[in-house]
């Protein structure tokens, strides 16, 4: 499940100095805006009663396209604090309150917005909002060191942090009650090694704080002349495809999950296919085949991005430039409108919808799941009642100073 804003983002990045003096970068603005379309169809599929995933080619690449939602999320809020804090003074302060803002949301209104219920004392979920809380808190610090060495702490994570694989997974089984089986749960294993009392963690600390800090180092990139700055950018996003494919092909390193030819599965279930299977890579936690295959694509767009005009174009841009406000409406607007859809189709709204949704909840009830044609048919009605609230806060945000602002 995505669960992933670019809410959390430093959306403050325009008027950026030196070769961008009087324009927001528009590829960070697209890349984002095109993250929170997407990250929609996931969230529609929560209350649909589909499973993610699945071997049918459908149901799993309506949830796979979503994988690239939390990785350029994550990456952008890094990039977008670099040329914040280019602007302003202030930047280990705001992103400390900014990061202890979002996690105070992610455990209150965001929670409420799943569930629509307010039963606190049995579940509360530690989401992409909580880890790009945390992970901010972390480069609050982190921003006071050069930027080359924060960018080379979150490689080493990034790229090291599979080596813990085969002691986690001796690990997990060990895990009881205790400050230490809690903390393992946060930095690393997340909601596999169960909840902490109501708490479940989606999105553990590793290695997202990693690609915070490398995304914050890109913002160098970005603020290069053009022709270097797609020079490298075409090279990176490039070189990290290739190495997903080398390392996912011989199944190496940074993802030890088996791909091949359709096997019989135990359980009974259809078997996934391999082409299925060599792109079913690990995201909690995020292995680094998931974050090469997710973020390599992302980071050879931006030359293209950078130079792309239309009214498609401008429409996503409207999404980028508000991420926050957009998280935020988007979930409660498509559980209400799951609640519309239950009514319609059952005559009765399912108690289901106020379970504790995304991972609290149980089975649909019988009768209920929804077709894939009508996930994207309340997708689409999402993203349309969602641009003209979008383009109103945009507007409503140039027209004012308010400090207050920064935090929406």
């Amino acid at each position: 499940m995505t669960t992933e804003p670019a809410g959390a983002m430093l959306e403050d990045h325009d008027r950026a100095p030196g070769l961008y003096p009087a324009a927001r970068i528009r590829s960070i603005d697209l890349i984002r805006g095109a993250v929170m379309v997407l990250m929609a169809i996931d969230h529609v599929r929560v209350f649909l009663g589909l499973p993610g995933g699945g071997p049918t080619l459908g149901i799993f690449f309506t949830r796979w396209v979503t994988h690239f939602c939390a990785p350029a999320f994550v990456f952008l809020a890094g990039t977008s604090a670099h040329l914040y804090g280019r602007r302003h003074a202030d930047l280990s302060r705001f992103l400390l309150v900014r990061g202890a803002w979002l996690i105070l949301l992610e455990l209150t209104i965001i929670r409420v917005a799943w569930t629509f219920n307010l039963d606190f004392g049995s579940y509360m979920l530690a989401g992409v909002i909580w880890v790009i809380g945390w992970s901010m808190i972390a480069l609050a610090l982190l921003s006071k060191l050069p930027v080359r060495v924060v960018g080379s702490i979150g490689l080493v994570i990034v790229f090291g942090h599979n080596l813990l694989d085969g002691h986690v997974r001796e690990l997990i089984p060990t895990l009881g009650g205790g400050l230490g089986a809690a903390l393992w749960r946060v930095l690393y294993v997340g909601f596999f090694a169960g909840p902490i009392g109501p708490l479940t963690v989606l999105y553990s600390f590793v290695p997202w704080v990693g690609v915070m800090a490398v995304g914050y180092a890109f913002a160098r990139i970005l603020l290069l002349p053009p022709a270097r700055r797609d020079r490298a950018c075409l090279t990176i996003g490039l070189s990290a495809i290739g190495l997903f494919l080398v390392l996912r092909g011989f199944n190496v390193y940074g993802d030890p999950r088996p791909w091949g030819p359709p096997s019989p599965s135990p359980d009974g279930r259809p078997a996934m296919p391999a082409l299925l299977s060599f792109l079913n890579t690990t995201k909690y936690p995020a292995s680094l085949s998931f974050l090469l295959m997710t973020l390599g694509p992302t980071i050879a767009l931006v030359p293209m991005l950078e130079r792309v005009r239309g009214r498609v174009a401008g429409w996503i841009e409207v999404f980028g430039r508000v991420p926050f406000f957009f998280y935020l409406l988007h979930i409660p607007l498509i559980h209400v409108l799951a609640i519309v859809i239950s009514k319609i189709r059952l005559g009765s709204v399912s108690p289901w919808l106020f379970e504790n949704h995304p991972m609290g909840n149980g089975p649909p009830p019988e009768g209920y799941v929804w077709s894939l044609p009508l996930l994207y048919l309340v997708w689409a009605v999402a993203i349309v009642l969602l641009y003209f609230a979008c383009r109103w806060f945009a507007d409503f945000k140039r027209r004012r100073t308010d400090a207050w602002l920064r935090y929406l």
